[in-house]
Parts: C-alpha cells; structure tokens; sequence
C-alpha cells in the first residue's frame, strides 16, 4: 500500500527505517532534531549476528567498517579467567559479529539512505504532531511543519513522540552506571585482535579490544547508585576523568591502568539508562521505535540490534497489512515480547557490573559455572537473542 512516512529522528533507528520503508515502496522523510550529523561521535558498539543479518535483508553492507569480534573472555579483577563465550552462531557465509564506530554506521547507513532516494532535514526537533484522520501532521520547533500518512517517532531515549502519544509514557530509568572509553595507541596486549576482553574488576567494569592495526579500543563502566546531573558530568575534567579511572583499576591485575594511560583522549562520560516497558507503543497514525520504546542497557550489546531489526519488521507489516492500524497491531505483537525480554536480560547483565565487594565472590562463581557448562554442552542460553532471523520475503502473520 502507498504511504508516505515522517520519520522522526536521524540515528540508526530513524535512517535505516526510511532505508527499510524505501525497500517496501514506502516513500519516507528525515526529520533529525541536530543541525548537523553525527560524524564526530567518539564511541563504538558491537553489532552481534542478529543486527547484522537483518541489516543484510536491507542490502546494507557494513563489512568495509571496523573489524570483527567473534568471541568474548570474561574476567575477575584478580586476573583469573571466567570463561569465555561468542555473540552467536556465525550466519551460513563465515559473518561473525562486527565492532564499528558510531560515527562511521552513522555516515554509511546515512550514505545508503540518500542513494535511494530519502531526504533528511536537519534542525527540526518535533515539539508536537497530531492525527488529522486521514494523516498526520508533526510541528516543529522552528515553526515548520510536516504532514505525511504516518508518523515513526526513531527519536531515541527522551523522545517527544513517545510523550504525544502516551502523556503518562515512563521515561528512561537510570541504571547506576556511568560510560566513558576511547583509543590506546602505543601499547601491546599480546592476545588474539578481535577477541573482546570484559573485565569485571573490583571497583568497575572494563572492557577491551584490539584492532587488527593495534589500536586498543576500550570502555569503563564506574557504578554510581545517585545520578549525576548533566552539570556535574560536564563539570569533570578530561584528566580527572583519568585519575579517577586509574584509580578505580589500581587493585585489579589486568592492563585497564596502562590502556586508559596510553590514551590521548577520553570520551566525554555518559550515563546509562534502559527503558524497559513503555505500554502503548502506538495510536493512530504514530507509533515508536528503537530506543523510544525499549531502550537496553549495553552490557549485553543488544540496543543497536533491537532498533535494526525494528525498522525490517515495521516495513515488512507496513507493506504487507491492509491498513495502518493492522501494521501498528502486528508490528507489536511481532516485537513486544522479544525486545521486553532482551532489555531485562541487559537489565540483569548490567547488575552485575555494580555489585560490592561481598556479593562479587558469588557472582564469579556464577559465571564461571555457567561458563564451564556451556563449553562442555554447547548450550548458550543466549541463542535465542543471536539465532533470531527476520524472513523479509515471506508473508507477516497478521493481527486482526
């Protein structure tokens, strides 16, 4: 059927949406708050096999950024090793699990969007939008307007589109836990490139990578249980947030300490947050996506992949129901479940990142059973994050 889409929002969830729409032959605008692009973010994530595969169903190739990172270690802040696991099966061709660049996803799926033909417009935060009845009409604060026959609100963890179509919508919920990284240059680990290192060390969690170029890739998880205020956050130096860093590593055996010291800048910290039920994902013409309606803390590397497969499955149910509101009714019962069962999963992971002293010893041994009991039988009780495949050719189940 032959739509026209406002999509709210110009990061993953939004630019892959008007790239997934555009496959269905849903026409689609950009309408990203920034005045410009992303392109000078720091930070970097990892795409497990799920993300990957779904970003294959749209033709988008992302093999040329970053490098693959197949595996993870895991350790204890006194160096003794817990196990070691992958981020699923890889696909049928060898693809395994890929680290990128924020910046870099950001310009190739934006690249790929305006080859096919989809406009993006800059500097238009929504501040209100309305179902006319027959369509959908977004104001933003610059005055403009835009009117289309839906509206996908891809405007992430303090979206307004989630607020317009629910007023008593939950909000992000702070998850005791600060984010800051960067790039080592000049130090050799020794390892296999590619394999993720996750340390959870007895004052915080770190985790690294190396390159294939040598370059060590890194990100710090300190616990905090009050949240700071984005004052305080800006109010900390760069080289206080290396003294601070050092410090918490200091006790620990393991090359947290020498990584951030061989590291010329630190990213600017963040603080993490999942959103874990958000109860109307939709009404009439507008509905939310990605991190707007069920946004997952990173310790399990799943926020990027749920927003991705997102955008596959509403184009799909878009393309193949008879109206909007029976694709808004599928697309959720499609997508509830799984994604509300992800973020708790990351909900539960992250936790263990902020435990004290005397409730780490038994999280060890947890994990290093666990660990052990995968290696000897093979089941990963995560497979049924990394093996989930989205039939982009294969008719939707649809909801009546």
């Amino acid at each position: 059927m032959a739509y026209t889409a406002v999509i709210i929002g110009g990061g993953i969830s939004g630019t892959l949406s008007a790239i997934a729409l555009r496959k269905a032959g849903i026409d689609s605008i950009v309408y990203e708050a920034y005045d410009g692009t992303a392109d000078n973010v720091g930070a970097f994530l990892t795409l497990a096999v799920n993300a990957l595969d779904a970003l294959r169903t749209l033709d988008v190739d992302i093999s040329g950024l970053g490098f693959d990172t197949p595996r993870m270690t895991l350790t204890s802040g006194s160096g003794r090793k817990l196990g070691e696991m992958s981020y699923g099966t890889a696909l049928p061709d060898g693809t395994v699990s890929r680290t990128v660049k924020r910046a870099d996803l950001y310009r190739t799926l934006r690249e790929q969007a305006v080859g096919c033909g989809v406009r993006i417009e800059y500097g238009r935060r929504l501040v209100d939008a309305e179902d006319t009845g027959d369509g959908v009409l977004a104001r933003f604060a610059d005055g403009t307007t835009a009117e289309g026959d839906l509206l996908i609100g891809a405007d992430g963890l303090r979206s307004r589109t989630r607020g317009i179509i629910d007023a008593h919508a939950p909000g992000p919920r702070y998850a005791g836990l600060i984010n800051t990284g960067g790039y080592a240059h000049g130090i050799t680990l020794g390892g296999e490139p590619g394999m993720m290192n996750a340390i959870f060390g007895k004052r915080c969690f770190f985790v690294h990578t190396t390159h294939p170029n040598g370059e060590v890739w890194w990100m710090a998880n300190p616990a905090r249980a009050t949240e700071p205020t984005p004052a305080e956050m800006a109010a900390i130096p760069p080289e206080e947030w290396r003294a601070w860093l050092i410090d918490l590593f200091r006790r620990d055996r393991g090359p947290a300490g020498a990584i951030i010291a061989a590291t010329d800048k630190i990213f600017t910290g963040w603080k993490t947050y999942d959103v874990p039920t958000v109860p109307r994902w939709y009404r009439g013409r507008m509905i939310i996506i990605g991190d707007a309606a069920h946004a997952t803390a990173p310790s399990i590397g799943q926020g990027g992949a749920m927003a991705i497969e997102d955008t596959v499955v509403l184009a799909t149910c878009l393309r193949d129901s008879p109206g909007i509101a029976s694709a808004f009714t599928t697309y959720e019962r499609l997508r509830r479940e799984r994604v509300e069962r992800v973020v708790e999963q990351g909900n539960r992971t992250g936790g263990w990142k902020t435990l004290g002293p005397l409730a780490r010893i038994p999280r060890d041994l947890i994990m290093s059973l666990g660990m052990k009991h995968m290696a000897r039988t093979g089941n990963d009780p995560s497979r049924w994050i990394y093996d989930h495949h989205i039939d982009w050719d294969g008719p939707i189940r649809r909801s009546h």
